[in-house]
């Protein structure tokens, strides 16, 4: 029997941090933790946290007194304060260290705090996941004590008036345990390497030297990097260089749309562990082999609260209202889109984190990402969310035995109608008028209400096929390369006038 099913005692799974049985009780001990930290910062006075850790019922409270923030209102009235180096605004202390983070419609990098309490969080979410995966079956554990090769950000940090600023991952690697440095790929050297392009070849020439049994990453960043490993040393796959290479650590983006291509490298299957890892902490883990979702983080740093993506709490551009329904862990239900509310041990409270989330199974509280709410196409009432289009992109390259690594997806007039154009990515030889209509197909069978628009007012389905260098240079004129940052996959506004701007002059 896995040592995993052994019941163990009440404190020594309390010492463990191990998930209870209850996510309502583990949320309202999280809040109030949070609450007792922060009640003597400015943020924690104005809002009164000592009265409403006092009240009755202090989750109810917190909701109807602390007002929800996207990140221009907070950064506004309280995190540009911290920026300036004072101490106690929204957490005790003052932050040392700020995780860069543009998403991906942004034009201006975003400023994210992030303290010692939240990098321990993050930590004790990391190992949590690395024990889990001692239940995978048929996979050869040796392999964890192998090299683990992270494509993060930078560790050079950039250095502000009494801060560090970079990618979280630049800010994590940083601050590993020295217990750690001998697994760590591709050490401290390369790490530190701010040039993407040259980072990327350093570690090719070095990938002969390691026995990489991890590598962790976003996909289209770790694709281009065993490509190029593959094409310098003249392989027919991966694994003939790296032989123990066992698990893909994947995050920031589905991973459904590069899979069919990314299996073209393997010389063996691969364990394939998903991660929710933004700049405001570590919010989910896949906790087990095949999981249809991943566990979310609430017994740990983490407090959440959900708002339904519809009408009533967003506009027509994706921007959330002043007053949002906003529900508890044990109030959702499953199948259903929510924006995500979080509040840290960073000082983010009641933080639109961007990104939206769908619960598979309510009582381990699991979730999958479905998108974001500025990414997602309604022109006229299609709701097409950008898991309905990961998903057609992922039944299609299947179907037609093609790798479309990239993808992006425009709203555009069809005279006094509308239609969706497309661009994808693909090395190989593609009919986009074929491929334009297995998208529409695929689509109409995932989605109801796309299905009926196009037989109304959504009338034209088009796509332009364009290879994947194209997408990334376009990254890489936006300052945009490697490490967290990811091809918007719904293109709108300013971004997508500078995409076609872009596109026409290559």
């Amino acid at each position: 029997m896995p040592i995993f099913e052994i019941k163990l005692p009440k404190s020594v799974h309390k010492a463990l941090g191990l998930p209870p049985r209850s996510p309502k009780r583990a949320q309202l001990r999280v809040l109030k933790k949070l609450m007792r930290r922060a009640r003597y910062t400015a943020f924690g006075q104005q809002n009164k946290f000592d009265q409403i850790l006092q009240s009755k019922h202090p989750a109810k409270v917190f909701q109807q007194s602390v007002p929800a923030y996207n990140y221009n209102k907070i950064y506004k009235e309280w995190w540009h304060l911290t920026l300036k180096g004072q101490s106690d605004i929204c957490w005790p202390g003052k932050i040392k260290f700020f995780a860069l983070s543009s998403g991906t419609s942004e034009a201006a990098s975003k400023y994210i705090p992030v303290t010692n309490d939240l990098l321990r969080g993050n930590k004790v979410i990391m190992i949590k996941q690395l024990i889990s995966l001692f239940n995978y079956q048929d996979v050869p554990l040796a392999s964890i004590g192998k090299g683990w090769l992270t494509l993060g950000g930078s560790t050079d940090l950039q250095k502000g008036p009494g801060y560090y600023a970079g990618d979280l991952s630049g800010i994590t690697a940083k601050k590993a345990p020295f217990w750690f440095q001998p697994f760590y790929k591709p050490g401290k050297k390369i790490a530190k390497e701010r040039d993407w392009n040259k980072k990327l070849k350093e570690i090719v020439e070095k990938a002969p030297e390691w026995d990489i049994g991890f590598i962790v990453g976003v996909p289209a960043w770790i694709q281009m990097c065993i490509e190029m490993v593959i094409e310098r040393y003249q392989l027919n796959n991966i694994h003939e260089i790296w032989p123990n290479l066992t698990f893909f650590v994947h995050g920031g983006v589905s991973f459904e749309p590069y899979k069919h291509g990314f299996e073209k490298l393997l010389g063996k299957p691969l364990a394939y562990v998903e991660t929710y890892l933004a700049s405001e902490g570590f919010l989910a883990w896949q906790d087990k082999q095949n999981a249809k979702g991943m566990r979310l983080s609430y017994n740990q740093h983490i407090f959440f609260e959900f708002v339904p993506f519809d009408e009533k709490n967003f506009d027509a551009n994706g921007d959330m209202v002043e007053n949002p329904e906003a529900l508890l862990i044990h109030e959702v239900e499953e199948g259903k889109d929510y924006a995500l509310l979080i509040s840290t041990c960073a000082g983010a409270w009641r933080y639109l984190i961007g990104d939206t989330v769908k619960f598979v199974n309510k009582e381990n509280a699991e979730i999958v990402i479905t998108g974001r709410t500025k990414h997602f196409l309604s022109l006229v009432g299609e709701h097409l969310s950008v898991d309905n289009m990961n998903k057609a992109i992922q039944l299609v390259s299947e179907e037609m035995n093609i790798s479309i690594p990239e993808y992006g997806v425009a709203g555009e007039p069809v005279g006094t109608f509308f239609g969706h154009h497309w661009f994808v990515a693909s090395e190989e030889v593609v009919d986009a008028e074929k491929l334009a209509h297995a998208i529409d197909e695929k689509l109409k069978e995932l989605n109801d209400d796309y299905a009926i628009e196009r037989n109304s007012a959504l009338k034209s389905i088009r796509v332009t096929v364009l290879k994947e260098n194209t997408f990334m240079s376009f990254m890489e004129s936006k300052g945009k390369v490697g490490g967290q940052h990811k091809f918007p996959r719904v293109l709108k506004g300013s971004v997508l006038e500078d995409w076609k701007q872009f596109i026409l002059n290559h």
